[in-house]
């Protein structure tokens, strides 16, 4: 069970990740490596994992790890977990190397299989909008009831951290699923739209293809959307987006953390074939994914 401490100390710990990344962000040396996938490596990335990775053994000692830039752990050590922290110190790399902000920090807690909580920090992003604000105002208010314990726990980290710029994203459980900026929390929950309705649909800016195309044509489309990273899977969780259909691979890390916000906030997460979207699998690759606001049939 998390609890108001841990919530606050995984803010705390995503953000202090965050602010190295940013300092990387903001000098002239990335320090750009290619890993074994071909996929690129930077100084920030080993920066965040080694603020993630010291502070989630410091405060959870007895809960394992398993992050993209941490030390490969075989299924045979894996398999038995209930229980461990799934990391992603960077995602976005690429859009961090385009320098066009959509890049995140992830962090989620998955038990038995299953995302039970998550925190997705994109540093850089600006304020939210003015539309953003009046959301903000009416989803308080309709929220007050039912949320108001968690308001106030995020309301006093928020008062605490005035400096705090970005934008986070969290979720789990029991708790909810919020937004966080400098101006104030806002609770999230999926649209009201169906499959049948005019749609706002997500694209990568990075993966997009045929397949994907040939998917969105079996609905009505809006509205597409084009975010980087996890920030994807926020625009479903928001309701600003009704769907997101991703046909490649992906690893574990990189949806873990979006995967139990968008549950908090009423939504579907599924493997594209629509069976359920488990963790810890013996290759921990997900093989295409559909994210939704309504179940997908």
């Amino acid at each position: 069970m998390i609890t108001k401490n841990d919530i606050n100390y995984l803010i705390d710990l995503s953000v202090k990740a965050g602010k190295a990344i940013l300092d990387i962000y903001d000098s002239d040396d990335f320090g750009v490596e290619k890993k074994s996938d071909n996929s690129p490596l930077t100084k920030a990335d080993k920066a965040s994992n080694e603020i993630i990775e010291r502070g989630l053994k410091k405060s959870f000692p007895d809960i394992p790890i398993l992050s993209e830039e941490g030390k490969e752990i075989p299924f045979e050590e894996r398999k038995n977990w209930k229980r461990f922290w799934l990391v992603d110190p960077l995602d976005g790399t690429k859009e961090f190397i385009k320098r066009n902000d959509e890049f995140t920090v992830n962090i989620a807690l998955i038990e038995n299989s299953t995302p039970v909580f998550g925190v997705i920090y994109a540093p850089a992003i600006e304020q939210q909008t003015n539309e953003d604000r009046a959301i903000t105002t009416i989803n308080q208010s309709a929220n007050q009831i039912n949320n108001n314990a968690m308001i106030n726990t995020l309301n006093e980290w928020l008062h605490s951290n005035n400096d705090f710029s970005g934008v986070i994203y969290l979720g789990g459980i029991g708790i909810g699923a919020y937004k966080i900026t400098s101006s104030g929390i806002t609770p999230i929950k999926v649209s009201a739209l169906t499959s049948s309705d005019e749609l706002n649909v997500v694209q990568s800016r990075s993966h997009s293809g045929e397949e994907e195309n040939q998917f969105y044509s079996n609905y009505k489309i809006k509205e597409s959307l084009s975010k980087g990273s996890s920030l994807k899977i926020c625009l479903v969780a928001e309701g600003k987006a009704e769907i997101y259909f991703r046909s490649g691979p992906t690893w574990e890390w990189d949806t873990g953390a979006g995967h139990a916000i968008l549950l908090s906030a009423g939504g579907y997460f599924v493997n594209k074939d629509k069976s359920e979207l488990v963790y810890n699998k013996k290759i921990i690759k997900n093989f295409g994914f559909i994210v939704s606001a309504f179940p997908i049939r």
